[in-house]
């Protein structure tokens, strides 16, 4: 899978998923990635095939509406420390990636729980 991870996540996850043999990019990795927009993202994933990794419920409701981007994968810890969320995925990103294979295009990444659409 390839990967584009949005502004408010840290860059270091994209670090980490490389380090891990992933296709992963960061907004940041743009010109004013910071100011990169959600439309722009979406043109990203949908044209490069990646699924993009967020905690902004915006792209939740555009992929209901819209079936854009077409695979997402929502954060929903709350606030978290970088550290803490590096620890999640080491922890539990090869169930995530499992629930995405089993035809999830839409997973929801909770403390407790992994939930696929």
């Amino acid at each position: 899978m390839k990967f584009i991870i949005d502004t408010q996540l840290p860059p270091r996850l994209s670090h980490y998923l490389q380090t891990k043999g992933y296709d992963a990019i960061h907004t940041t990795d743009f010109e004013k990635g910071h100011l990169l927009g959600d439309d722009k993202i979406v043109l990203i994933a949908k044209k490069e095939e990646r699924t993009v990794i967020t905690k902004d419920s915006d792209f939740l409701d555009n992929y209901v509406l819209k079936g854009a981007p077409p695979k997402i994968l929502l954060i929903e810890f709350g606030n978290i420390g970088n550290n803490d969320l590096i620890d999640m995925f080491k922890l539990f990103f090869d169930k995530v990636l499992d629930v995405f294979n089993e035809g999830n295009n839409l997973v929801l990444f909770r403390r407790n729980e992994i939930i696929g659409y």
